[in-house]
């Protein structure tokens, strides 16, 4: 019997006596495992390491997808469908005798589960999104056969990354291209609108300001300079007039046959023309140089008329029929004043109109201004998106130009399909070591369930547990043949 308070030494002693049963049973175990090892069907893995190298070409961005994780779990799953295994199955000539009673898609199934793909994680960080490399390992019941298809599965991941890289920076470059056509029509279209709307502002848009106000500042002066010369030539003529209007009467007044204006009289209106001009002009001035020849000239003609009174009997002076050469300068001075007031007239109001065409594009300028910023605005972000098409578009035409070159993102074959010399499964240490662990610890509880049924006791502590009464005496172990073994001593207790 068992006891709570069993001890160690007690344990022991339970053990020495269910020594054979323990061993017994533990060799059973151990030869079972071994004829399980023997009995069932050998599996043989080959293994092969494929490394992910990434391109050479660092500033080129590759247009194939970053996750290399992600894209050998999409291969994994084109590889290990049925129309890529399948071929397989019937290249290699595998399940032979289950080809005609078992369907393709269970054979294919069972070929599937043979086939195992684990992914290297980096050391650095086991989460990362791109990965070292891969590994295959493929389970079948022939060594050589093990190593051919470890192969092929290999060659099928090597060309389906080639033809992966290639299809993917193929749709990448024609998808961008699509959108670079999209987002130069755009542009286009924003061109168009900038150059209508710059056709139909022109002089009002906000670069011309400045240029507006400055032109619309010298247009003011111009005006100014315009209006002063208009009315010193309208002034001038006035004078003009005046002084013609005294010298056409003192010469008609002449051919009338009244007294004529003395020489004395012509000399005292010329002067007076002359201080008239010098409080306008310069000495300089053309009119002031032609008043004062025309001073000296009548005062030759005065000495002249002096001498001949004195040399020669007064005769009647015959009269003329033509005006005087000084009223026919001043009709002429009119006629150049007449002439310069038009002109002067005339550039003030170009001068005006232009003016005024200032003034409304400085006007309308604030509002041109806005308009045109939300339209250069949007012309500015479709340019923008533009470049960045045409950017992507160029970097994916040197991917797949890299890819092509066979420069891009490729798998290399670290370790070829090896050719296992020993069974993976199943494992002789593993399956006779667990057999006889198996019957060791089958032994071991049958050995506890026995103690637990069996009410034998064999010590004091046997004794005292069962009665509840401490022992007082104990009849020693009568034995009546030595060379037979011991009998069991009856006890007693009180």
């Amino acid at each position: 019997m068992i006891r709570e308070d069993i001890t160690t030494g007690e344990i022991i002693t339970i053990l020495r006596r269910r020594l054979l049963f323990v061993v017994v049973l533990s060799l059973i175990g151990g030869a079972t495992g071994y004829a399980l090892y023997r009995i069932l069907p050998k599996k043989y893995t080959s293994k092969t390491l494929v490394l992910i190298e990434e391109p050479p070409v660092a500033p080129v961005v590759s247009p194939v997808s970053d996750n290399s994780g992600q894209r050998l779990a999409t291969m994994q799953q084109q590889i290990l469908s049925r129309s890529r295994l399948e071929p397989v199955i019937r290249e290699l000539n595998l399940y032979q005798g289950d080809l005609d009673r078992v369907p393709m898609e269970e054979l294919v199934d069972r070929f599937r589960k043979a086939i195992d793909i684990s992914a290297v994680a980096p050391m650095a960080d086991v989460r990362a999104q791109n990965l070292p490399g891969f590994t295959i390992s493929v389970s079948f019941s022939s060594p050589t056969l093990a190593q051919k298809i470890c192969a092929k599965i290999t060659a099928m991941f090597l060309a389906g990354n080639q033809e992966m890289s290639q299809s993917e920076v193929k749709e990448n470059t024609e998808f961008l291209d699509k959108e670079v056509l999209e987002a130069k029509a755009k542009l286009d279209e924003q061109d168009a609108k900038v150059a209508d709307f710059q056709r139909i502002h022109l002089g009002s848009l906000p670069e011309q300001s400045q240029m507006n106000l400055n032109m619309l500042t010298g247009l003011t002066s111009q005006l100014e300079a315009a209006t002063q010369a208009l009315n010193r030539a309208q002034q001038d003529k006035s004078f003009a007039e005046s002084v013609m209007a005294q010298q056409l009467s003192a010469w008609q007044a002449s051919q009338a046959g009244q007294n004529p204006e003395t020489f004395d009289q012509q000399l005292s209106a010329l002067q007076a023309q002359l201080a008239a001009l010098q409080s306008r002009y310069t000495d300089d001035h053309p009119d002031v140089i032609k008043a004062k020849n025309d001073i000296a000239v009548l005062k030759q003609k005065m000495a002249e008329s002096d001498l001949s009174r004195k040399n020669a009997p007064v005769e009647k002076a015959q009269k003329s029929l033509t005006e005087p050469t000084q009223i026919l300068q001043l009709r002429a001075q009119i006629h150049q004043y007449d002439q310069v007031i038009r002109e002067r007239t005339q550039q003030q109001e170009e001068i005006q109109k232009q003016i005024n065409l200032y003034q409304s594009r400085v006007q309308a300028s604030p509002g041109v201004e806005q308009e045109y910023k939300l339209l250069t605005r949007d012309h500015q972000v479709v340019l923008d998106a533009y470049n960045e098409m045409v950017k992507k578009r160029d970097q994916s035409e040197v991917g797949q130009r890299l890819v092509e070159s066979q420069n891009g993102e490729q798998f290399q074959v670290l370790d070829s399909a090896s050719l296992p010399d020993s069974p993976s499964f199943p494992k002789l240490p593993l399956f006779a070591g667990g057999g006889f662990g198996a019957g060791l610890a089958l032994a071991i509880g049958l050995t506890l369930l026995f103690e637990v049924q069996d009410t034998s006791m064999r010590s004091e502590r046997d004794i005292e547990a069962v009665l509840r009464l401490p022992v007082l005496a104990m009849i020693p172990l009568i034995t009546e043949n030595p060379g037979k073994g011991k009998q069991s001593a009856s006890m007693m207790g009180s």
